[in-house]
């Protein structure tokens, strides 16, 4: 039995839960994912996995070994694909998370230019708004908005992502246009609650922070669907731009208190302190700095 097939039944069954869900994921049957975790728990003499009639769980020695596997797994995929790339180019899996909005609206994008380069290239692109685990999950990449502080990531800042104020046309026609922040008590505001103050919008004018406290009809945890509600003349948005880019663009929103600055947070890649980053993946982070500079959606 080959250890490497092996780890990767483990790893595949460890992340997804389940035997079934790891054979769809590998490309092989459910018998034969269960055989190979079997013939690793054999070789190293130690149970890995707790099975229950519902979900399959790790045992402190399974923790122990998901924490350093994928790595190792990634590093032999690397170094095979690292010699045959003079001919072939990239090759193999890159795994890659993001937020959900930014992840529909670019990310999904900038993988399928970035693939039409590297036709040998797979991608599993994950979108979630919660900062996921990147060594649990296996993610290679993630692209994240906001400043994260684990010590064991490393990251490449891309660029500053600024929150706008907009409305729709006929929703100024109705209630007219704010000019100040104080303004914004007497609208309708819709509120992302993804947003780490949900109703304390902050912007800037002259070097001097102003915040509105705000009120409004409807609280959505997408910055699409607050978008999408904006439009539709439900109220005042307040979004990043890479959100906004085709509706002010089509002008079904138009910006307003442009004089007003507001907050920003940066989009950058992360991935995991500690060890070589693959080829793959920092040709990856170097066309989405590019990609993304040139779409200009920040």
């Amino acid at each position: 039995m080959d250890l490497v097939d092996e780890l990767r039944a483990f790893v595949a069954t460890a992340q997804t839960g389940s035997f079934t869900a790891a054979a769809d994921q590998l490309g092989v049957s459910n018998r034969l994912t269960s055989k190979y975790v079997a013939e690793l728990e054999a070789r190293v003499g130690v149970r890995l996995l707790q099975r229950t009639t519902r979900r399959v769980g790790l045992t402190p020695a399974g923790e122990d070994l998901l924490s350093r596997a994928p790595a190792l797994i990634d590093d032999l995929d690397d170094l095979i694909a690292e010699i045959s790339e003079g001919s072939k180019g990239f090759s193999g899996m890159i795994r890659v998370s993001a937020p959900v909005t930014f992840g529909e609206l670019y990310v999904a994008g900038m993988l399928e230019r970035f693939g039409d380069a590297n036709p040998n290239l797979t991608f599993d692109l994950r979108l979630s708004d919660r900062y996921v685990d990147l060594a649990t999950e296996g993610i290679d990449v993630s692209f994240r908005l906001g400043r994260s502080d684990m010590l064991s990531l490393k990251e490449r800042k891309i660029g500053p992502s600024r929150a706008m104020l907009v409305a729709s046309p006929a929703y100024i026609a109705a209630h007219g246009e704010p000019k100040t922040p104080d303004d914004l008590a007497d609208h309708a505001c819709i509120v992302d609650s993804n947003r780490r103050s949900l109703r304390r919008w902050i912007f800037e004018k002259d070097g001097v922070e102003q915040v509105a406290v705000v009120q409004g009809r409807f609280q959505v945890n997408s910055a699409r669907a607050v978008v999408g509600l904006a439009v539709r003349g439900q109220g005042i948005a307040y979004a990043p731009h890479f959100a906004l880019q085709e509706a002010l663009q089509s002008g079904e929103l138009v910006p307003i208190m442009e004089d007003y600055i507001g907050d920003s947070s940066f989009l950058s890649a992360v991935y995991l302190e500690g060890r070589t980053l693959p080829r793959k993946v920092r040709a990856l982070i170097d066309f989405a700095v590019e990609d993304i500079r040139s779409s200009a959606i920040l």
